[in-house]
């Protein structure tokens, strides 16, 4: 008998059980095509002497082994959850901020469904989009009008365009920042059509520079955020009131590009109130439009959240970029119901950014303490509890250090970089960091109802 006779026929491979809940999951079409490339693996197998497939049985388990990893890895999916355990509240490699119970139900509710997202109910004609969140935008603010893009580069990018395009823009040269993912304020604003004029020097920056830059062709004076940035020492920069000031005073708009989108603010007890500027504070010290995150403080989805006063957010609505820059329902719905939270008063206890941002070191402790007694339970493995800091991340309150308590573990056998490339491995991945050869977890990015799973997933690490 031929070896090639131990390989059945694909037809009859698909009749097998295992076959058909391949089928039923990834799609006859997709079934098919891994099972021939299987069973074509097999066959070159035996025809280059491969004796390990003396029976059918044994072909057969091969294949199906072979066609369910091939389909797995043609349909697994490149985004998924992970376990935050790096103590980064703002991780934007881990996409920065999770979303509220209350915006998670929202998008669900609007996803499953049509909407009135361009559709005016009352009239029965066709509606504005860019109307969304305004409202609440306009509370939380104290703005005149609003308007919402895909994020806060958009933001910066439409306004230059709107505001300033073939005329000057005043900018402090200690702001002319590059933050993560390659933005450079310089680079957004020759793509703009704004033409940057640098005032002042990297650390000293006087309203007087500004006032003496003001000529003709100036169309706005912009003050930036300067992200994960900060000079230390011999500084000197205006405030936003002397700005306000300077612009009333020659007739030239004053725009912020507030970043971090910090709500609290106007003496709220915020861990946060005097170190990261806040919407409302902006507003209320007469800057004419200030753009800002929707997923960093605040705490929503992405977002670049524009607010100030109507005619020139008007101009910002009318611009043809508009349209390239606007967001989908559902970014509308999770928004509207992340900032209903804070119009609630919610806020710090619904939004998880908030919560953990005001989470008190003795909490994590009490939850650090029972993961690391569990684990000194486990053979093999060895946890130890540190005093360490939180980071609130995303370029927000760059240097800000929240106390905290973590967790160090080791395994028997492994080195701290094993440790850590297997527990980035799991499924879903826990992702650590290592500081001083140690692998440390820090349960302020934990949810508390991932306490019981990170435990087990740590556990079924294998050595």
């Amino acid at each position: 008998m031929s070896d090639f006779r131990v390989i059945p026929s694909i037809d009859e491979l698909r009749q097998r059980p295992a076959i058909r809940a391949l089928e039923a999951r990834f799609g006859a079409e997709a079934t098919l095509e891994a099972l021939r490339d299987a069973a074509g693996s097999v066959r070159q197998a035996i025809a280059a002497g491969d004796r390990s497939f003396a029976t059918d049985t044994m072909a057969v388990a091969r294949i199906e082994t072979a066609a369910e990893a091939r389909l797995g890895e043609q349909f697994r999916r490149s985004l998924e959850p992970v376990i935050n355990a790096t103590g980064v509240i703002l991780h934007t490699n881990l996409g920065r901020a999770p979303l509220g119970a209350a915006a998670i139900d929202r998008i669900v509710e609007i996803a499953r469904g049509y909407s009135t997202l361009e559709h005016d109910a009352a009239t029965g004609v066709r509606g504005r989009r860019d109307r969304h969140a305004e409202v609440l935008l306009r509370h939380l603010t104290s703005a005149d009008a609003a308007v919402v893009v895909n994020n806060n580069a958009a933001a910066t990018l439409l306004v230059l365009a709107a505001l300033a395009a073939g005329r000057e823009v005043i900018v402090s040269r200690g702001e002319l920042v590059e933050i993560g993912g390659g933005f450079r304020v310089p680079d957004v604003m020759a793509q703009s059509g704004a033409v940057l004029r640098e005032v002042g020097t990297t650390n000293k920056t006087r309203a007087a520079d500004y006032a003496a830059a003001i000529g003709e062709r100036t169309a706005l004076i912009l003050r930036v955020h300067p992200s994960n940035f900060r000079i230390d020492g011999f500084t000197e920069r205006p405030s936003l009131g002397e700005l306000v000031e300077i612009g009333r005073r020659f007739g030239v708009p004053v725009a912020e590009d507030l970043g971090s989108g910090h709500l609290a603010g106007a003496g709220s007890p915020h861990p946060l109130d005097r170190i990261e500027p806040a919407v409302r504070d902006a507003v209320a010290a007469g800057v004419d439009i200030c753009c800002f995150s929707g997923d960093k403080l605040l705490g929503g989805p992405q977002a670049g959240i524009i607010v100030g006063r109507e005619e020139l957010v008007e101009r910002v609505r009318r611009h043809p970029l508009m349209r390239a820059l606007r967001v989908d329902k559902l970014t509308y719905a999770a928004l509207e119901a992340t900032l209903a939270e804070y119009a609630a008063g919610r806020a710090s206890a619904t939004i998880p950014v908030q919560r953990m941002l005001t989470m008190g070191a003795d909490e994590i402790r009490v939850r650090a303490e029972a993961l690391a007694a569990r684990l000194n339970a486990i053979d093999g493995w060895r946890a130890e509890l540190l005093a360490g800091a939180s980071a609130v991340g995303g370029g927000s309150a760059p240097g800000v250090e929240l106390a905290t308590w973590l967790v160090a573990i080791e395994k028997r056998g492994l080195t701290p970089d094993a440790l850590e490339e297997r527990l980035r491995r799991l499924t879903p991945p826990v992702v650590a960091r290592i500081e001083r050869d140690r692998v440390l977890l820090d349960l302020r990015t934990v949810f508390p109802d991932q306490d019981q799973t990170l435990l087990g997933l740590i556990a079924s690490v294998p050595s």
